[in-house]
């Protein structure tokens, strides 16, 4: 494949650059703040395909390209590739995590209660058309700080140590496999998605990694043709969790464990029933991104059944929602083809020419 470069030189390329700056409009502190203030899910979803937990830098990265989900994400992985790595943190703890939404389908009255948390799940779709001439607002006022335990329903963050994993009473009640006791063992020797090229069968932790950083569009395509019925899974989310998790170090010189913050994080936990018993598929991800986790834990399970669909195969599921590799390789294709093109516009006018002597031939 032969490239040639385009013409006008640096000058066009530059002005073309300015160009999109000019209809992209200015951009400032103030508009990048607006942007991480006015649009978290839409942080959390760059921050997450990006492997990344810098909120004001992936606010930066769709100001900076108007948008462009694809390019946002391009940007922070790039940005977070020339950054050192400093330490490790240690695995999450439910225990420490600050749950503010947390919900089952499969059961009704789960320990803790179900906490609906922030959500458009029960209201209405319709657009507020008051926004546009100001005679509506949705500002919602905080409600005054009450003592006494959180009720159900409240968005009010609640101890982990309150919420015991939903799968746990499965377990209880001999309806899944107990859970495998986790060797201790230090996290740097963990495989590393973002360094070591993924081989399959890939190791669980390339797995779980690559649904992570997954498109979310392409996640969705190939959860919900399982879920349509083209897979052998009939999923119940066992438990959706969404929570602020502390962010655990440990100090380099005393080797004490200690809190450096508090992310966001999301996790969901599937169920689908066999002949004997049920099986469970995870997922999580940073940032708060429900329908990503719920399909990626459907292709957790997913990619262990043996049957022809794409879902079901590995390799097939975690090379394709890629988001990088895959807008990559799409936006390639802008770039100058002439030497290729032209060499099959050639080998089409050979087999053209070629015709007619041919029917004749056959005629006689």
């Amino acid at each position: 494949m032969a490239y040639v470069a385009a013409r006008g030189g640096e000058q066009a390329i530059q002005q073309a650059e300015q160009l999109f700056q000019r209809l992209n409009g200015s951009c400032d502190p103030a508009f990048v703040q607006q942007l991480s203030c006015h649009l978290p899910y839409l942080i959390d979803r760059v921050m997450g395909e990006a492997s990344l937990y810098a909120p004001e830098l992936a606010a930066l990265a769709l100001a900076q390209t108007g948008g462009d989900l694809y390019e946002a994400v391009l940007l922070l992985r790039a940005y977070r590739s020339t950054q050192p790595r400093l330490a490790y943190s240690e695995p999450i703890n439910a225990a420490t995590t600050l749950t503010v939404r947390r919900i089952s389908a499969a059961f009704k009255d789960i320990p803790g209660g179900q906490l609906l948390g922030p959500t458009l799940d029960y209201s209405h779709r319709m657009l507020n058309f008051g926004l546009l001439d100001g005679s509506n607002s949705n500002h919602v006022p905080l409600p005054e700080a009450e003592p006494g335990p959180a009720q159900e329903g409240e968005l009010a963050p609640t101890t982990g140590a309150a919420l015991p994993p939903v799968a746990d009473w499965l377990r209880l009640n001999g309806l899944v496999a107990p859970a495998q006791e986790a060797e201790p063992s230090n996290p740097a020797d963990l495989p590393d998605v973002t360094r070591d090229p993924i081989r399959f069968p890939a190791p669980r932790a390339h797995r779980l990694q690559s649904l992570a950083r997954a498109d979310t569009g392409g996640v969705l395509a190939l959860g919900y043709a399982g879920m349509r019925g083209y897979g052998l899974t009939h999923p119940t989310v066992n438990e959706l969790r969404l929570g602020l998790a502390e962010l655990r170090l440990r100090h380099p010189v005393s080797g004490v464990s200690f809190c450096a913050g508090r992310i966001r994080v999301s996790q969901a936990e599937i169920v689908s029933n066999r002949a004997e018993d049920f099986e469970l598929g995870f997922a999580a991800t940073l940032g708060w991104n429900e329908v990503k986790v719920i399909a990626a834990a459907m292709l957790d399970l997913e990619m262990d059944q043996p049957a022809p669909h794409p879902a079901h195969s590995e390799e097939f599921v975690l090379y394709h929602t890629e988001p990088v590799e895959a807008s990559g390789f799409c936006i390639h294709y802008k770039l100058p083809h002439y030497v290729t093109f032209s060499s099959a516009l050639d080998n089409v006018r050979r087999v053209q020419a070629a015709a007619p002597a041919q029917d004749a031939e056959e005629a006689e």
